[in-house]
């Protein structure tokens, strides 16, 4: 049998915990504040940006958002994301991407403080995590650690591949399993044998963007399968992960939906709430350790 991940009730669990440490700090008045910041009018990112601010305000926190025109210019964002820097309300900021075409968004994400990065995305984010300092960590890949654990995966030793070199989920997702002590190999939809890399492995995630790439013949009996891909389909949502011939082969398999995507959502919770408490401390100690979730 093979058991199907349930990532909407892991995540709702997360969820909870954190709205209530959020009670905790409003009793001192020191609530968390996510700012998110939309530019035009894409159903997608609307639908994106909506649900992150009724998690929001669902834990607690205060909700912060700022809707620009289309035709917004570079130095007007700018001047939003620096306002939103300096005001002691806001704990986190969230710049939903992608972005118009006319806007650089690598240089826009980067005015966000590192502080306030609650989604991992800033180059000095990056560099802290590939340094093993402590910061904010992408969404996702947290996500995916924290649902391998909430499974009582062990990290430890495992053989993991990564299916995707994303600088969203692939790449981040490497450096924590390493972090945790995983042997992990990272391929990608032009690998020449992708069976050859996947098939050893004892967990294997998806990450590609490529719908039903991975299969039966990518993954070895009792193998763990994190699919993070979602496509929207004539016949409804599915992902990455041809999840229907792996049943009676996997041991365990995140469902799309259900899987990875709530985990999103609830590690940005996290992450809000961690700038939260880490932003009056001054001095960015080296952390090697697991970052835990709310207990």
């Amino acid at each position: 049998m093979t058991t199907t991940i349930d990532g909407t009730g892991i995540a709702r669990g997360i969820r909870a915990r954190v709205a209530a440490r959020v009670a905790e700090a409003a009793v001192t008045g020191k609530v968390p504040g996510l700012a998110t910041v939309l530019v035009g009018d894409d159903p997608a990112s609307a639908v994106y940006v909506a649900a992150k601010r009724r998690a929001v305000r669902e834990a607690g926190m205060r909700d912060i958002h700022r809707h620009l025109p289309r035709q917004v210019t570079q130095e007007q964002v700018a001047a939003v994301i620096a306002e939103l820097a300096a005001d002691p309300e806001v704990s986190g900021i969230l710049l939903q991407l992608p972005l118009p075409a006319h806007l650089d968004g690598a240089s826009l994400v980067d005015r966000i403080p590192v502080a306030k990065d609650v989604d991992g995305l800033t180059t000095a984010s990056v560099g802290r995590l590939a340094r093993g300092e402590r910061g904010l960590r992408p969404c996702t890949p947290s996500g995916v650690i924290e649902l391998l654990d909430a499974e009582g995966v062990e990290l430890k030793g495992a053989c993991v591949a990564v299916v995707g070199w994303g600088e969203l989920v692939g790449r981040p997702l490497a450096q924590l399993l390493l972090r945790r002590g995983a042997t992990v190999t990272v391929a990608h939809e032009f690998t020449a044998d992708l069976a050859a890399v996947t098939r050893p492995a004892d967990i294997v995630v998806v990450a590609t963007g490529v719908r039903g790439l991975v299969g039966p013949e990518h993954v070895k009996p009792g193998a763990t399968v994190i699919d993070v891909g979602i496509h929207r389909t004539p016949g409804g949502l599915t992902g990455d992960v041809r999840t229907a011939e792996l049943d009676g082969i996997a041991g365990r398999i995140t469902p799309v939906p259900g899987g990875v995507g709530p985990m999103t959502i609830a590690m940005l919770m996290v992450n809000t709430l961690r700038a939260a408490e880490w932003g009056t401390e001054r001095d960015v100690t080296a952390d090697t350790a697991r970052d835990a979730v709310p207990a």
